[in-house]
């Protein structure tokens, strides 16, 4: 059964409309998202995007990173990853219909964690005992790999149950009356959903990773600290790569923002990724567009700029 979205409560700010939603998946607590529109909504048919948002090591708040709000720990994720700016706001702007939920074990999706699991609490009493007083996205980081462990139990992955909360998702966005094509735009680990999310959906006709591409040979083992259990689905490596998911079936426009000195890829990793990708997408219906920034991991203004004119261009008609 489709989700069906319920309107929890709605405003205007600044040339947009946001309306707060909230809808039921086959388990755990209701997903909360955004609706982001703009005010006044043209007559007929419009492009949807849907936004997906970044790891960050925050698991306390989900898409609310990516709208405008008085949320302290919000507000420090737009200005740390996203240069201050509202990315469903922006692309609102830009005419999109833009749909951003919390996925799976963030925000809304979250752990209660009480009573705290086994080992999860064995670590904070450590912490505790040292003096520290750890809040829930300290707990969240440690308790990822008991879930990674419990999804294995299940017949999952980790990424395989964020892959669901975000198939949901594009159903809702997808369903609105109207929204008439979509597109997906991720930063970071947001990224990596978006290349997953369009291997997975063939309704994906645009795809913007930013900062979220290498191959695997040059990314692990060295880099694989750097990463959660999202990036580190199991299998992976066996006959398949990150530029291998992004190109999925080679029918959809794709654009990578690679950050030349992102710390949390290898330089090598990143221009290898980009030639095959090139390699792959030469002569397919799709089309490919690799671009490195200067500077480090981030989705800023600017970087917010190329991932818009791209979506643009690709979701015109």
């Amino acid at each position: 059964m489709p989700a069906t979205p319920s309107t929890a409560r709605g405003w205007r700010r600044d040339g947009v409309s946001i309306t707060e939603l909230c809808w039921q998946t086959r388990f755990g607590p209701p997903t909360r998202a955004w609706l982001v529109l703009p005010s006044p909504r043209p007559a007929g048919a419009m492009p949807g995007i849907l936004a997906l948002h970044c790891h960050a090591g925050v698991k306390s708040v989900g898409a609310e990173r990516l709208i405008t709000t008085a949320t302290p720990v919000a507000e420090r994720l737009r200005h740390d990853c996203y240069g201050g700016s509202a990315l469903t706001e922006r692309l609102a702007r830009a005419g999109f219909a833009v749909l951003a939920h919390d996925a799976f074990s963030w925000g809304s999706r979250r752990f209660l964690l009480t009573p705290e699991p086994w080992r999860l609490r064995t670590t904070m009493a450590a912490l505790r005992a040292a003096g520290q007083e750890p809040g829930y996205d300290t707990a969240a980081a440690l308790h990822e790999p008991t879930v990674a462990k419990f999804a294995g139990v299940l017949g999952t992955t980790y990424a395989g149950a964020v892959a669901h909360d975000d198939l949901t998702a594009l159903d809702v966005l997808a369903g609105l009356p109207y929204v008439d094509r979509v597109g997906v735009v991720g930063f970071s680990g947001g990224g990596g959903r978006a290349a997953v999310l369009t291997a997975l959906d063939p309704r994906v006709r645009a795809s913007a990773i930013a900062c979220m591409m290498s191959t695997v040979d040059e990314l692990y083992p060295a880099y694989l600290d750097a990463h959660s259990w999202l990036f580190a689905t199991p299998c992976l490596a066996h006959g398949r790569d990150w530029p291998d998911v992004a190109f999925a079936r080679g029918e959809h426009h794709q654009l990578v923002l690679y950050a030349a000195d992102d710390a949390l890829f290898p330089p090598d990793g990143m221009a290898r990724a980009d030639t095959v990708l090139r390699e792959r997408f030469a002569g397919a219906a799709g089309t490919y567009e690799g671009i490195t920034v200067p500077g480090p991991h981030r989705f800023d203004g600017p970087t917010q700029d190329q991932a818009i004119r791209f979506l643009t261009g690709a979701l015109s008609t």
